[in-house]
């Protein structure tokens, strides 16, 4: 550990960068602007580690926002991208990959009949919108206070991510018409989805949401939140859909319906499915999903949506991902690392509380517990971007905003555990004073 952490080609990088894209970055979290200082800039990845272009290595807990569940550059991934890239990058029409991760994902995950591919969680989200809509015949849609599904106009109500990170109201740009259909709730709140529900009688097509939410912060539902939600969306004619492109394939092989036994209507994925390539997918009840075109009227399509390479190593990663005692591993190896991050703080006097499920984490600043994002935002984001920066002068890379969740993966060994506790012993004790 150094006082001083050389980033001198990383601010070199990053200034160049200024000049070329809005704040230096192709998406706005990642500039630190929640915890200050400069953005590491990437060089490579393999297994837990990251690189940065100035040679310092880190343990890392991003996994590029979640995909790197079995590690960065995973050896078998690699050679079937390889393999794969021989034949072409996109096809631009079927091919039998989308087949072979189609009836993967169908068998796990089980609110899926059928699936259709897209390129990012956002389009998935975008369209399963349209969809619940056309389904219903009804225009307005619940989401949650702190959820973020992707960057599209009627989404961006009290947004999470980025959204949450930079303190941004609601993105100018979206026009109110468009958002005039989107009602929100807290999260962990059935009484007020409710009152939505008699307030807008026979009005609501459905009910989207993170069911562990990842983009406020890590915030677990309270025993009995999703299945009132299921209840009350049957009785209201609605849709229940669960945003599992985060927690899809993370939670558990089928996700955070497989693990609570909560199944919703319709689901998006991402992230994980594609095994670090650009991918998004969303599926449901073949009744549902058969009214999205050709099929039926409801249209989305998308020139690379399917590709060959996106398949390739979405197939090779859950395969990986069904070996046996993945998950079980995945399950230890967070717990760990999380109740060591408590005891550390707390040995510290630093008010803490946090938790994890399977291979997700998080923690926040503040005296527990966190249920919603308003009790999100008590977090001392101050002591979080001090204690940011003296993790990443001990080689460890956690996301550069409080309102993230963390992940680990199967590359993430007791050495790595062992290394990061002790970086976070050694921070607390700086940031406490």
């Amino acid at each position: 550990m150094t006082d001083i952490l050389n980033t001198t080609h990383s601010k070199e990088v990053f200034s160049s960068a200024l000049e070329l894209m809005p704040g230096g970055v192709s998406s706005p979290v990642r500039a630190f602007k929640s915890v200050g200082g400069q953005p590491i800039v990437f060089d490579r990845v393999k297994g837990p580690y990251a690189w940065d272009v100035d040679g310092n290595r880190y343990i890392d807990y991003i996994g590029s926002w979640g995909p790197a569940i079995c590690g960065h550059a995973h050896p078998e991934v690699i050679t079937a991208l390889q393999e794969a890239i021989e034949k072409g990058t996109s096809f631009g029409a079927p091919c039998i990959l989308e087949n072979k991760l189609a009836e993967m994902v169908i068998d796990a995950v089980p609110s899926v009949e059928m699936v259709r591919f897209v390129n990012s969680g956002t389009e998935a989200c975008m369209a399963v919108l349209r969809l619940m809509r056309a389904f219903t015949g009804r225009d307005k849609v619940i989401k949650f206070d702190g959820c973020y599904h992707g960057h599209a106009d009627m989404f961006l109500v009290k947004a999470g991510s980025g959204v949450a990170t930079l303190g941004l109201p609601d993105s100018p740009g979206v026009p109110r018409t468009t958002t005039a259909n989107t009602l929100t709730a807290p999260y962990n709140d059935l009484e007020a989805v409710k009152k939505l529900f008699s307030e807008n009688p026979d009005a609501i097509s459905g009910v989207i949401l993170e069911p562990i939410v990842g983009n406020a912060g890590f915030i677990t539902p309270e025993p009995g939140f999703l299945e009132g939600l299921r209840e009350l969306t049957t009785e209201n004619g609605s849709l229940l859909v669960f945003d599992e492109v985060m927690t899809g394939f993370r939670i558990s092989y089928g996700g955070v319906q497989e693990k609570f036994g909560v199944t919703p209507d319709l689901t998006t994925l991402g992230k994980v499915i594609g095994g670090g390539l650009p991918v998004g997918a969303y599926g449901g009840r073949k009744e549902i999903m058969s009214m999205v075109a050709p099929s039926g009227p409801v249209y989305q399509a998308g020139t690379l949506s399917g590709n060959p390479l996106a398949m390739t190593a979405g197939i090779k990663t859950l395969e990986l991902l069904k070996q046996e005692g993945t998950y079980e591993k995945l399950e230890s190896t967070t717990s760990r690392l999380i109740e060591g991050i408590i005891q550390s703080a707390e040995n510290n006097g630093i008010a803490i509380n946090g938790g994890s499920v399977s291979a997700m984490f998080g923690f926040f600043l503040c005296e527990g517990p966190v249920r919603n994002f308003e009790e999100a935002k008590t977090n001392n984001s101050e002591l979080f971007g001090k204690l940011h920066m003296e993790m990443l002068k001990r080689g460890i890379y956690l996301a550069p905003s409080p309102f993230e969740a963390g992940f680990t993966s199967l590359a993430h060994s007791d050495e790595e555990i062992d290394r990061t506790l002790e970086a976070f012993d050694q921070s607390f004790s700086v940031i406490k004073n």
